[in-house]
């Protein structure tokens, strides 16, 4: 005897055309002490640790110079293009004249600067699909904050899924954005290792 499950053949006839706000409304509520995103399409979710938190903090802080604090966002989702990019960086610059979008969220064409800070499930997305996406974004600025190896990636100069200019350098050395739309420079010497 065959048995016809005819709930699962409906199913498998709608379109599995997702959108990203589906995606976030199927993870709500997000655990207290947890970090969501959606990175081309697949959902990650990682534990916010002291030393990630440092980090942020003291970016934030120094960028308080330059940025008032409703121009600083960390955590925030901000959708990118691409398919299903709904990313939560670990810390964002928006421009003066930054504007929201018809949702209600911060559009990434105002962004002048994304720093994220390396966690060991989620640095695959940071130095890979994250980092092309912001620099198809035009995102000017992108910094990348490793605590595992006391090393810092400064990428500027956006062009298509890449940026032209890389520096990488020991915490402990400035992170010299004075030439960039940040103009400032970001000290290093504080930043925590894991």
């Amino acid at each position: 005897m065959t048995v016809v499950d005819t709930d699962r053949i409906e199913m498998a006839d709608t379109s599995d055309e997702r959108t990203l706000d589906m995606m976030f409304e199927w993870l709500e509520p997000t655990p207290e002490g947890f970090k969501v995103e959606i990175v081309e399409g697949n959902i990650y979710m990682s534990p916010q640790r002291d030393t990630h938190w440092d980090v942020i903090i003291d970016i934030i802080e120094q960028l308080r110079a330059r940025y008032p604090r409703q121009r600083l966002k960390s955590d925030v989702r901000i959708d990118f293009p691409g398919r299903l990019n709904g990313f939560a960086s670990d810390v964002v610059a928006l421009a003066e004249d930054a504007t929201k979008d018809d949702k209600g969220r911060w559009r990434y064409q105002d962004i002048e600067f994304v720093a994220e800070v390396i966690s060991k499930e989620t640095a695959d997305n940071d130095y890979g699909p994250k980092k092309a996406t912001y620099a198809t974004a035009g995102v000017p600025v992108y910094v990348v904050v490793d605590p595992y190896t006391g090393t810092w990636h400064l990428h500027t100069i956006p062009k298509d899924d890449e940026y032209r200019s890389v520096l990488s350098l020991d915490f402990g050395t400035p992170i010299d954005l004075t030439s960039t739309v940040v103009g400032l420079t970001l000290e290093t010497s504080g930043f925590p290792r894991d």
